[in-house]
Order: C-alpha cells, then structure tokens, then sequence
C-alpha cells in the first residue's frame, strides 16, 4: 500500500508524528486483508472481530510531508486464535522508516477469544485476489 504524507500527519517540523503510524498499519492490515476477502465490516457483522493485543514498532528514519511511503504487509505466524503480522516501511528512496509488527487476537461480540473461522485463515493465507 502506498501513502502520501499530508501536513495533517506531520508535526511543527514537518516529520511524521510517531502515533500517525498506528494508522498507516491499521489501513494497512485492512487492506491486506480486503484483498484476500476477508472483509472487517462483513466478519464484524458475523461477530468475528479482530483485536490488537500487542504492537511493536522500530522507527528507523522520520518520514517528511509530501514523501510517499510504500507499507508492505505480511502475515508470519497465524495460530487458531491470533495473526501476526510484520510491516516495513519504505519511504521513495526506498529506505526503511519503519519496521513494525501487530499481533491481533481473534474474539466474539463478548470479546472473549474465539478460534478465526477455517475460510478466513485460508484466505488471509491466500496471495490475494
């Protein structure tokens, strides 16, 4: 997934603001996960929801308004009721920004943890569409 930085995700110094990047892999992980059907809103409304139970991030170089970062996502581990993910981000010059990983734990409406349906971890296994 690409982003281009707007002044709105920059500090007074014109540097990406440490926190926006929580959105950049939110929108990210959707995306990745839209692209091999696994649609958030369609499983939310199933009761199958997805929450973040740890976050890492590494901030390797600042990004600055107006570069366009590319954010590659991937799943590396997936058991029956969590996915881990890893990012790298990439600003145009292709240098790494940042490097990141979020585990999310699959629940129930109750939020208790529940197991991620079969049809959901083959397709988020999948390459995409």
């Amino acid at each position: 997934m690409k982003i281009r930085i707007y002044y709105h995700h920059t500090d007074c110094g014109g540097v990406v603001y440490y926190a926006n990047y929580l959105k950049f892999l939110e929108e990210a992980r959707t995306e990745f996960m839209e692209e091999r059907g696994a649609s958030i809103k369609e499983l939310s409304d199933r009761g199958v929801l997805f929450v973040v139970a740890r976050q890492e991030i590494d901030y390797k170089l600042p990004a600055f308004y107006a570069d366009v970062l590319q954010i590659d996502t991937k799943i590396v581990n997936m058991s029956a009721v969590k996915a881990e993910f890893e990012y790298q981000i990439q600003n145009q010059k292709g240098q790494i920004v940042t490097k990141a990983k979020t585990i999310l734990v699959c629940v129930g409406k109750d939020l208790k943890p529940k197991a991620i349906p079969q049809e959901i971890r083959n397709k988020l296994n999948s390459k995409g569409r």
